[in-house]
């Protein structure tokens, strides 16, 4: 490499720094969704229906990215929402970006943050093959209340076990000559996962992390 391509290379470094790998993950796109409600702003979660991956936990409406369809990630949470909820986009507000999620599980998720502009949660047309059921909840609700955060230890496994019983090796790190501790799982590291308990509900994991977010940023 000569000084000539470091000035080449200079102009193809991004302006605002992204995902190293993006591609190699899940890439799904979320609307952090707000409704006014009496004059407060309140969160709108849905209950997963029982026969789709997660069923009956607590989500912000979304879903992955298709890039036959979708453009952007933007685009992607603005589908969903549509299909999920049974709203038209032009009442949907996006007031902007939030920061992407690096899910343990091998996911990004990109936010959004966004007024839905509609008198009542009855008023929607729910797409019950995907959703059980819509609610909300104020936002001041957790403001004033802290998620518990729980932890988790996050391992690399050089040698699974697949689902016939049989370890599989899929990083050889002895012929790779590498150390030996590299044979063995490794990492150990402890991950928060955070938790609300609200209304006989439990709203955790990535959804939690958002709501943390946007709470935090209210209060900077």
């Amino acid at each position: 490499m000569n000084k000539f391509m470091i000035e080449a290379l200079k102009g193809k470094l991004p302006v605002v720094p992204g995902i190293n790998g993006k591609e190699e993950y899940y890439n799904f796109a979320v609307l952090v969704l707000l409704v006014l409600v009496d004059d407060e702003f309140h969160f709108v979660f849905e209950k997963r229906a029982a026969n789709i991956r997660q069923a009956g936990e607590i989500c912000f409406p979304g879903g992955k990215f298709e890039p036959n369809q979708d453009v952007s990630f933007r685009d992607t949470a603005i589908r969903e929402t549509v299909e999920e909820l049974g709203v038209s986009a032009d009442k949907l507000q996006i007031i902007g970006n939030l920061d992407t999620v690096m899910s343990t599980m091998g996911a990004t998720v990109d936010a959004f943050l966004a007024v839905l502009e509609l008198n009542s949660l009855e008023d929607l047309q729910i797409n019950h093959q995907e959703v059980d059921k819509v609610f909300s909840i104020p936002v001041s609700f957790f403001e004033n209340h802290e998620p518990v955060a729980y932890k988790v230890e996050i391992t690399v496994n050089p040698s699974p076990v697949n689902q016939a019983g049989e370890v599989v090796t899929t990083f050889p790190a002895t012929e790779l000559g590498l150390p030996e501790r590299y044979t063995k799982p490794w990492g150990n590291i402890l991950g928060n996962v955070y938790v609300y308990r609200v209304e006989g509900v439990t709203i955790w994991g990535l959804t939690a992390r958002l709501i943390r977010d946007v709470v935090a940023k209210l209060k900077s």
